[in-house]
């Protein structure tokens, strides 16, 4: 074959690429509007009976030289390609997106703003069981020069014997406590039928892991104008996580902080495996604030300050944990949460790590 000859073939073959190229890039604008269509549908993007069917058509259609099994791992490659390329235009067009919305979402609450590049603690008893108790904490949390305190007037608990929460009592206990330290209260909300009635009495809707998707829960949180704080699912995947959150903004709240509370495996030596991976994952796949409760993911009081440390390294917006005037008394979770004396030494060790900058010195 003469010089002339191969740069002919070449020629052509280069040609035959950019055909190629043109008609994968076409087939991926088809793709592409599937995924749209489907997307509103509601319909699963993946669907192993077409892609069994299109295989099967190529294979009755191949006439060689390549072998029909070639042909079709080259076919399933592209398949994939397309499915991520669906995957991926829905990702950019969730709300809660980073790529829908480059810039952080700042949720003021109260005055406090979460989601500034400020870091902050949030600490409270697990329950709330007295006036007492609740008041005994905040005024320790007030003295920090901290803003946000949580506590439990509903708590789903895996036993139906297992303290459940005073319920509304508990909502306006904490409602005069953040009036009487001007604080801010966190409090989770179970059902959709007590956000209305509980929105007078708290600042922040927590959403938590066991209701990550109630999805009619989410649905009323997103039609408040209220900050809400969604914890992640026991089992729940990062996606599906994100997911959750969506069905709120999608609502028109936007006030959303996400909080990785740690995920359920086998590990037995923690309550559960904290996921301190999830934090920057997070932070690049949405533009809302992200949180790591330290009590619930360890569940012991002894690895409460490396796992804040942890969190605050890798750069989340806030750290909450659980504190208790007398632990050993407590209605709930007694062995995770801190006494007033451990508390302030956490938050001394925090500040001495230089990870977290001294609250009574920052303007508030």
């Amino acid at each position: 074959m003469s010089n002339e000859q191969l740069d002919l073939l070449r020629d052509k073959l280069d040609e035959v690429n950019l055909k190629l190229l043109e008609l994968i890039n076409e087939r991926a604008q088809l793709v592409q509007e599937i995924g749209q269509l489907k997307s509103k549908q509601g319909v699963n993007r993946f669907d192993p009976v077409r892609e069994r069917n299109m295989l099967n058509h190529i294979a009755e259609n191949n006439k060689g030289p390549f072998e029909t099994s070639t042909l079709q791992h080259i076919f399933k490659e592209i398949f994939k390609a397309s499915l991520e390329l669906q995957e991926d235009d829905n990702r950019k067009a969730l709300l809660v997106s980073r790529k829908k919305h480059p810039e952080n979402t700042i949720v003021n609450v109260k005055g406090e703003t979460v989601g500034d590049g400020e870091q902050r603690l949030i600490m409270g008893p697990c329950a709330v069981e007295s006036y007492e108790q609740v008041a005994a904490v905040a005024k320790e949390v007030k003295a920090r020069g901290l803003k946000l305190l949580r506590g439990g007037a509903y708590k789903p608990r895996t036993s139906p014997y297992d303290f459940q929460g005073l319920g509304l009592e508990g909502l306006k206990i904490l409602k005069r406590v953040a009036d009487e330290f001007d604080l801010a209260v966190i409090s989770e909300i179970v059902t959709p039928a007590d956000l209305e009635e509980a929105i007078d009495y708290i600042d922040v809707i927590q959403i938590g892991a066991r209701n990550m998707q109630n999805f009619e829960l989410l649905k009323a949180a997103g039609s408040v104008n209220k900050p809400v704080l969604l914890k992640r699912g026991l089992s729940a995947t990062i996606s599906e996580f994100i997911h959750a959150a969506e069905y709120i903004v999608s609502k028109g709240n936007g006030q959303i902080m996400l909080c990785e509370r740690g995920i359920r495996t086998y590990e037995k030596a923690t309550r559960n495996t904290l996921d301190i991976s999830a934090v920057p994952i997070l932070k690049q796949e949405t533009h809302l604030p992200v949180l790591v409760d330290v009590t619930h993911s360890t569940g012991r009081r002894d690895l409460l300050l490396p796992t804040a440390k942890a969190a605050l390294a890798i750069g989340a917006d806030a750290v909450m944990a659980e504190v208790h005037p007398d632990p050993a008394v407590a209605l709930s979770d007694s062995a995770q949460q801190m006494d007033i004396g451990q508390f302030h030494a956490f938050v001394d060790d925090l500040i001495a790590s230089g990870l977290y900058k001294d609250a009574t010195k920052t303007p508030q």
